[in-house]
């Protein structure tokens, strides 16, 4: 796909995102892994409603700005999450109201924040691991990721919103977007003994498409 249909995607999305209220004001950033190591992704302090393909920024594979505007100061989180992950070529991060809601919430477990309660949300995300809160944009959060060790393509930061890689951007979208929606369900269904997927059937989903969840084989994912 040509640089200019990359950039037309990235504004795409991120209208859609914005526009359906999964994040808020100026939040959120988007970025793309390009075939030369370098990167597309969206300007400091810009909305995912209102963006323009030409401010863009362009880094090169050591992080430098090429063209474009100032790109947003979440670049660390980014890094960490390709730098682990080598097949991701998109990353997706927002501030999504029932996600950052259920980072707050005692009861989580940092291996798995999510139980399975559906199979899109497995399919899709995958397991979804806990980081610890950091100040948006503290390189520290890069060492938090890199820890992880590549295990997981979704990842909720404590009090602050998910971050999502995926091989295209929008698998990277629909990853998210599934990942709010199951916050969301968790949510309602909070306290009311809900009936999470079976290990049996964790397990069938795990088989049939290929998927590979951390710690499935021993995990309890129903506590």
């Amino acid at each position: 796909m040509s640089d200019s249909k990359l950039r037309e995607q990235i504004c795409r999305f991120g209208r859609s995102l914005f526009e359906r209220g999964l994040t808020p004001g100026s939040s959120g950033n988007i970025s793309l892994r390009l075939d030369d190591g370098g990167w597309l992704v969206t300007p400091t302090n810009a909305s995912l409603g209102f963006l323009d393909p030409a401010t863009i920024s362009r880094l090169d594979a050591t992080g430098a700005l090429v063209s474009g505007h100032a790109p947003t100061k979440e670049i660390p989180l980014h890094a960490a999450l390709y730098d682990s992950r080598s097949e991701a070529r998109a990353i997706v991060h927002l501030h999504s109201t029932h996600a950052v809601a259920v980072s707050m919430l005692p009861e989580i477990d940092p291996k798995a924040v999510l139980p399975p309660l559906t199979p899109y949300y497995l399919m899709r995300a995958g397991a979804t691991a806990l980081v610890p809160y950091y100040r948006p944009g503290d390189p520290a959060v890069a060492d938090a990721i890199r820890g992880l060790a590549g295990r997981y393509a979704s990842v909720l930061l404590a009090n602050h919103g998910p971050v999502v890689a995926g091989t295209t951007l929008e698998n990277a979208v629909f990853a998210t977007e599934e990942l709010e929606e199951t916050a969301k369900l968790y949510l309602l269904l909070r306290n009311l003994n809900p009936r999470h997927l079976s290990p049996a059937q964790v397990q069938d989903l795990v088989s049939h498409f290929g998927l590979t969840l951390p710690d499935h084989d021993g995990h309890d994912h129903d506590h």
